[in-house]
């Protein structure tokens, strides 16, 4: 009986050692495709990619290797788990009562009264409770005390002594009409 000599080996423990190391090679091709096509399940979210990356790994060795290269950095579980996260992040910072403050921009608190940053009066106390009172109410909510609210400012700027640009001329002058 005639043995058939891979790559013209006639040596029976040769040839069988090479046989040995082509299955191997073999079968550990088999199982790198295997190995990407279950990564590309966790990593890509789109069904399409997946079936590329595989059909991709199908060329020996090298398919997976460009797959490694080119593949998400992330499993999708991490990435959705990391967007909880952040979702829970932001509602624990709403739920904080933080604001910021309309002059400077910086972070206050809701009941501050001043801004400790640019110390400017955000809000009044009310005589009778207490209490931060934003200064346009005209009732206070946690004890219904009426509050000295001034009305809204009025439109005209008043100019400042030594001033005398000529953008403040300008701005001061009253509209002439047209007739």
């Amino acid at each position: 009986m005639h043995t058939f000599g891979v790559f013209g080996i006639d040596n029976d423990a040769l040839n069988t050692a090479v046989n040995v190391l082509i299955l191997v090679l073999i079968v550990v091709w088999a199982a790198l495709v295997f190995w990407t096509f279950a990564d590309a399940r966790r990593r890509i979210d789109d069904p399409m990619l997946v079936g590329c990356a595989t059909l991709a790994s199908l060329f020996p060795f090298v398919g997976t290797i460009i797959y490694t290269i080119v593949r998400p950095p992330e499993y999708l579980d991490d990435v959705r788990l990391r967007e909880l996260e952040m979702q829970a992040a932001e509602a624990r910072l709403v739920q904080l009562d933080y604001e910021l403050c309309p002059h400077c921009e910086y972070e206050v608190k809701a009941d501050y009264l001043r801004c400790p940053s640019c110390m400017r009066k955000l809000k009044e106390r009310c005589h009778s409770c207490g209490k931060a009172v934003d200064p346009a109410w005209r009732l206070c909510p946690y004890c219904e005390a009426e509050t000295a609210a001034a009305p809204p400012a009025s439109s005209s700027r008043r100019r400042r002594r030594g001033s005398t640009t000529s953008e403040d001329a300008v701005a001061e002058a009253p509209p002439q009409s047209s007739r």
